[in-house]
């Protein structure tokens, strides 16, 4: 997967940046790198998809919000344009026509990513797959290969210049009307703004010259990611027709239970259960973590509820340094059945005054201790 610069970085603009600073920003840009300003410059067509997709997710508060959070992994495949490349410039001045208003005239109407002679390309459709995780997985960051089957070009396909838009892949329509004649330009019905059509193609392949084939593609997946989260992985979706620009292959995340942890965000909690002789006395246990095991001491007159932290020792944080903790709740375990000798030993030291309920003033109460923890 590509590396994706900061969002906030490409308008120029700060994290606390409100909507009218995002705007006006995006602005700036669009109009800087605008295609009809900058023809034939592929770097400024770049910087133009790239400012609208981060303008497109920044302005909408529930992407924003994803993105703070997660960077570019929280919101891969959300934007309506599916990644950087590739992006159609319709789409584009479709979604974002407030923002262009009249300065490129006709409301900003574009014929798309153009090739020769104003045709656009055509952009693939995305693929979308499900990936299971371990926990072990998303701790460590793991890469992956997937067998996808997905339309690509067809071998031996020739072209030949659409003859409703001559090769330009707009129509031109005039209308007469009480002001006079005006002029609209519209995507080739035919063509689809390719400016060019099928002449020959193999039986085995659609009407766009595309068929079936399965590919192995290895995704790498950081550490870190949760339940829900998308990837994006540029260029890997089906091909675009007419040797288009290939869509994108967006990987939904899905999470295996583990056995004995349980995660919450990028912390873990672990259920330990001491017997009643190792709680009054003390005892070190051994305890599960992602990567292995670990020695915790329980110390003399450990109360059930008490909760150890291990520090670091949680899931790594997404596209930042450190990670969670490893919180270990114990339990005393109290046994249900009892030897004659055992209850014996029992009843006498029932009565001693170290075994009478004394709660210490210090020790928090069980909802107490749960209201820390969620605070």
């Amino acid at each position: 997967m590509s590396q994706k610069r900061d969002f906030y970085e490409i308008l120029g603009v700060s994290k606390n940046a409100d909507e009218a600073e995002i705007k006006k920003a995006y602005r700036k840009l669009a109009l800087k790198y605008h295609p009809d300003k900058n023809p034939d410059d592929a770097s400024a067509e770049e910087k133009f998809k790239e400012a609208a997709e981060a303008y497109e997710i920044l302005s909408n508060n529930e992407k924003r919000s994803k993105y703070d959070r997660f960077g570019h992994s929280g919101v891969g495949g959300q934007s309506g344009f599916g990644g950087g490349g590739g992006m159609n410039m319709d789409d584009i001045f479709s979604q974002f026509g407030d923002v262009f208003g009249g300065a490129f005239g006709g409301g900003g109407s574009f014929g798309g990513s153009r090739g020769n002679g104003g045709s656009r390309t055509v952009k693939g459709t995305n693929l979308r797959v499900k990936m299971k995780l371990t926990l072990e997985e998303i701790s460590e960051g793991v890469k992956k290969k997937i067998k996808v089957n997905k339309l690509v070009n067809a071998e031996g396909v020739t072209y030949k210049s659409c003859q409703t838009c001559n090769g330009s892949g707009r129509v031109t329509r005039v209308a007469q009307t009480f002001l006079g004649a005006m002029q609209t330009q519209s995507v080739c019905p035919s063509c689809q703004g390719a400016g060019k059509m099928i002449d020959k193609k193999p039986a085995d392949s659609d009407p766009q010259g595309l068929k079936r084939q399965e590919e192995v593609i290895e995704i790498e997946i950081p550490a870190g990611v949760e339940e829900g989260m998308q990837l994006s992985v540029t260029g890997k979706g089906n091909a675009g027709p007419f040797n288009g620009v290939p869509g994108d292959l967006i990987v939904l995340i899905e999470e295996t239970e583990h056995p004995e942890l349980k995660r919450d965000g990028d912390n873990l909690h672990y259920e330990a259960y001491v017997n009643f002789v190792d709680a009054v006395i003390g005892e070190s246990i051994e305890i599960p973590t992602v990567s292995g095991k670990a020695k915790i001491k329980v110390e003399p007159g450990t109360q059930s509820g008490k909760v150890l932290r291990l520090k670091g020792k949680g899931i790594p944080h997404l596209q930042r340094h450190g990670q969670g903790d490893l919180f270990v709740h114990i339990n005393v375990w109290t046994p249900k059945k009892v030897s004659k000798e055992e209850r014996e030993m029992l009843e006498k030291m029932k009565n001693s005054e170290n075994f009478k309920p004394s709660p210490d003033k210090n020790d928090k109460s069980f909802f107490s201790r749960m209201k820390d923890m969620f605070q």
